[in-house]
């Protein structure tokens, strides 16, 4: 199984849990203090609401959830073979869980995508066995407004 993942930074979380809770015809698979996440089957999304004062209405990074830590390993080969650079972080807690993954690092237009697994649920919003890490990347990603609509 793959899915696409949208994290979005969001003003207030109860306020946007209740609206893609009715968008989505969904219920939240996780939620934390200023952290839910949707595993949506239809359209296959995993969305991710990133409480983030300030920062509401931004993308903090996309993803692909894939089934297993082999999928992660063989995808990164198959992106550094066509010249993508990347980013490994291997037994990583972000997002209360353990996650196996890396972090694509030149994507045209700053985006920040990550490819994980899941090996296991975390009381624990981020971190390494080591103690050192962040959650999903850097800081999150501003995107400038667009002048017309899409789609």
């Amino acid at each position: 199984m793959s899915r696409i993942q949208l994290a979005l930074n969001v003003e207030d979380l109860d306020q946007s849990i209740a609206f893609y809770s009715t968008l989505f015809n969904a219920t939240p698979a996780k939620t934390k203090p200023g952290y839910a996440n949707f595993a949506i089957a239809e359209p296959p999304l995993k969305l991710v609401l990133i409480e983030n004062p300030g920062q509401g209405g931004s993308i903090n990074h996309l993803g692909v959830e894939v089934a297993d830590s082999d999928t992660v390993d063989a995808e990164q080969a198959r992106l550094t073979e066509s010249g993508f650079a990347s980013v490994d972080e291997r037994g990583t807690t972000c997002c209360y869980a353990r996650q196996d993954k890396f972090w694509v690092e030149n994507a045209p237009n700053g985006e920040r995508w990550e490819i994980y697994t899941v090996l296991e649920a975390s009381e624990t919003f981020s971190g390494t066995s080591d103690g050192e890490g962040t959650c999903c990347g850097s800081e999150p990603l501003e995107l400038a407004p667009t002048a017309t609509a899409c789609c």
